[in-house]
């Protein structure tokens, strides 16, 4: 297993990520309305939905990368939206992935794991280079050590993307729908990696339009629309069985490609 520092565990009883009257406006376009949400210690949560209902914006308000209009974010029992709150030690026990992989493109792949964990956790050189190189290893890229990020395909770089974020030792993961800008054929491996850290009991939030995915890994499904969570439920029920029409009607166009030239229902809350 990887050398990190073990992240803090929350309070017995306490969620991993509390989520409690959420709202995101841009100017006068309201984004997100109202959340309240709970991500349990272990727990997978994916996150589906329409382009443009919140997913993202979400994400992004859990580790206050997008600073909430007004409610309450908790990450391990601390109030990510208290103003006095120390944002940098919260985000220590979060890793982020985005749709791009945001790798520094001038140095090796091993470099791009270690400057994080030197500069942020201050780990001495050679520790950082073991703990990265242990990482690599965990999403099967050991032998890109010393790559460059141009010589990496878009799904290998985007695991090394996770590999980087692991190296930080989290409690939590999130992922923005890490797999949106990778060719069908690259998708696999990195769904891969994230499966073994379901398997391995890490929290996860997944923003995500892979439903097979959402379906056979996730303990828990939630779909959004327009700002608001619609339906949310065990993974196999929603996905498989949703009670919404919303959610039939999204469920229906993504997973019958050919329905999206049919006309829909009007969306209902």
């Amino acid at each position: 297993m990887p050398t990190s520092t073990p992240a803090p565990v929350p309070a017995p009883g306490r969620s991993e990520i509390e989520i409690r009257g959420l709202h995101k406006s841009f100017g006068d376009h309201e984004v997100l309305r109202g959340i309240d949400l709970d991500v349990a210690t272990g727990e997978v949560v994916c996150v589906i939905g329409p382009s443009g209902s919140g997913k993202s914006t979400l994400l992004r308000c859990v580790n206050l990368l997008e600073e909430p209009t007004r409610g309450q974010v908790f990450v391990g029992g601390t109030e990510v939206t208290d103003l006095d709150v120390d944002i940098d030690a919260v985000r220590r026990r979060i890793g982020m992935v985005f749709q791009q992989f945001n790798l520094f493109p001038h140095v090796t792949v091993v470099e791009n794991l270690t400057l994080p964990q030197r500069r942020v956790l201050g780990r001495a050189k050679a520790h950082a280079a073991r703990v990265a190189r242990e990482n690599l290893a965990r999403v099967g890229l050991a032998e890109k050590a010393d790559a460059y990020p141009a010589q990496l395909s878009g799904g290998q770089q985007q695991r090394v993307a996770i590999a980087r974020a692991l190296a930080m030792g989290p409690a939590v993961m999130l992922f923005d729908e890490p797999t949106s800008a990778l060719d069908p054929e690259l998708v696999g491996d990195v769904l891969a990696v994230m499966r073994m850290l379901a398997a391995e009991g890490m929290t996860m939030m997944v923003v995500t339009h892979e439903m097979s995915f959402a379906r056979e890994v996730a303990d828990r499904v939630v779909f959004m629309d327009e700002g608001r969570i619609v339906e949310e439920g065990p993974a196999a029920r929603v996905v498989g069985d949703p009670r919404h029409e919303r959610t039939r009607h999204f469920l229906n166009r993504i997973l019958d490609p050919a329905a999206a030239e049919q006309p829909g229902p009007e969306k209902s809350l």
